[in-house]
């Protein structure tokens, strides 16, 4: 680029009408003058150019600014600070072997509003071990100026679980508030690589913060025999960000963020979030269920490696093999076995393993799947009927008879464990108590139990009947506190509560 100083000035010719000049040098001079004055008007025009280009440059600058200050302003308010408190370990005892140490601890998380009715979706992590869960909601229409920001408190508003799914590490919470605005999923097949992105959430407890990124992967799968791909992305994610959206320019969330890879703890450009079309999968079913529903033909999956391949002779070094085949399954009725390289599932390549692990969440009972394999230097084709993966409280939950279990105080329906039921129930520590069956609608109380939870006593009295729960209940006031222990999982935890 040729700058001001880069022009050789003409060289000056001195005119004395002593010394007459000759016409051929005049015209010499003349083309220098003109070179020079196109070469000054070129200058100029450069200037002017670059004015009207910055002039330019700035403007669409500030057309970006705006519409990520209005993309913010609207994700904002459905975007929530979850605050959990419970119990936990919190470091060694340091007297002689008396083991740890266990004490209340709380965490934060975040989440974002799926339904306008109060469903807010966030991770299973974030409420892990939770005995009370608080989500603090930013009001609507809210300024993200300086002093709004600092004057800006939130309504805080209890919630209660709904439904978890620890495999795809998410949860569902409900809150009684009105009003709320909830984000659109985006589509998950329209994602591509490069993609901005922002994430949204309370990293470190900085509540209603947002970072910008790029989508840097739309598939990663972080490891190979895992079902699961996450959205990789370099927008900053930090500890208190997990449960928070992950949005595209649109506002339409494209996942949630759950994890990061990081040497020091803190964000390197490595995020991880869980897909949109997972997202809205899990929603409807832990909404309707409480728990993930999964369609099954009894096989085992692996990837295959390059190493894997030449250990066994395969045909191949990428996609899919079964690596077990359980007894008594419609696979093993069809004639699957251990061994088969899969290549494609009801017409489509079966490349990865989450692709074909993802093929079958959905699918109803009965229907049937189209699997062509290799076996050796053979290729095979196979219908197989799909059935219903059993969850151990789908068999409990059949046993409840709504109007004879009903305990309205808690808002649950409950039973009472016996010798089945207990058998049902395989991580059960004590054959006694009431296993929380369902909650009801109104779920009065505002008691945070969940589907699964066994109740073993209240207010220190082992509860055994429906009917001891009962009448322990109804002798407790308006306003008194109660406690509840209770097995969650494979842990035991007490539930305060206030009778209502």
């Amino acid at each position: 680029m040729l700058t001001e100083s880069a022009i050789a000035a003409p060289r000056k010719e001195r005119l004395s009408m002593c010394h007459p000049i000759a016409p051929r040098k005049i015209s010499a001079v003349l083309r220098r003058i003109s070179r020079c004055a196109v070469l000054t008007a070129i200058v100029g025009l450069g200037y002017a150019c670059a004015t009207l280009g910055q002039e330019r440059g700035t403007e669409e600058l500030r057309k970006v600014n705006e519409s990520v200050q209005a993309l913010i302003k609207r994700v904002s308010p459905s975007v929530v600070q979850i605050l959990v408190t419970g119990f936990g370990t919190v470091g060694e005892s340091g007297r002689g072997n008396t083991g740890d140490v266990i004490g209340r601890q709380s965490a934060i998380g975040s989440g974002f509003v799926i339904d306008s009715s109060g469903y807010i979706i966030t991770n299973a992590h974030v409420v892990s071990g939770a005995q009370r869960i608080q989500v603090v909601l930013t009001e609507p229409d809210s300024d993200t100026s300086a002093r709004s920001v600092l004057a800006a408190k939130g309504k805080i508003v209890p919630a209660r679980i709904v439904g978890v799914t620890r495999e795809m590490d998410l949860a569902l919470l409900k809150v009684e508030a009105n009003g709320l605005q909830a984000l659109p999923m985006a589509p998950y097949r329209e994602l591509r690589q490069g993609e901005l992105v922002f994430a949204f959430g309370s990293p470190e407890g900085l509540r209603n913060s947002v970072t910008m990124g790029v989508v840097s992967a739309t598939a990663r799968q972080t490891d190979v025999d895992s079902p699961l791909v996450y959205v990789q992305t370099d927008a900053p994610i930090n500890p208190g960000n997990s449960g928070g959206p992950l949005v595209n320019v649109n506002g339409d969330v494209v996942g949630v963020n759950t994890f990061i890879l990081s040497q020091g703890g803190g964000n390197e450009g490595l995020g991880f979030a869980i897909p949109s079309t997972a997202v809205t999968l899990a929603y409807a079913q832990l909404r309707k269920y409480g728990h993930m529903h999964k369609s099954e033909i009894g096989i085992g999956l692996q990837t295959i490696t390059p190493t894997l391949a030449t250990a066994l002779g395969l045909p191949r070094n990428t996609g899919v093999i079964i690596s077990d085949v359980l007894p008594g399954s419609p696979a093993e009725a069809t004639g699957l076995r251990i061994g088969d390289v899969l290549l494609s599932i009801d017409g489509r390549p079966a490349e990865s393993l989450p692709f074909v692990a993802f093929h079958f969440w959905g699918r109803q009972e009965g229907e049937k799947v189209h699997l062509v394999v290799q076996r050796q230097e053979y290729q095979l084709a196979f219908d197989v009927p799909v059935e219903e993966q059993k969850h151990d409280m789908d068999q409990v939950t059949a046993l409840a008879d709504p109007s004879k279990n009903l305990v309205r105080r808690l808002g649950i329906i409950g039973l009472e464990i016996d010798n089945r039921i207990a058998a049902m129930l395989p991580q059960l520590r004590d054959p006694y108590g009431i296993v929380v069956a369902a909650r009801t609608a109104d779920s009065g109380a505002g008691v945070p139990l969940v589907t699964g939870d066994v109740i073993r006593t209240l207010n220190g009295e082992p509860m055994t009947t429906l009917e001891r729960l009962r009448e322990t209940l109804a002798k407790l006031g308006p306003d008194s506190s109660a406690a509840l222990q209770i097995q969650r999982d494979d842990q035991l935890m007490f539930v305060p509560f206030t009778m209502e």
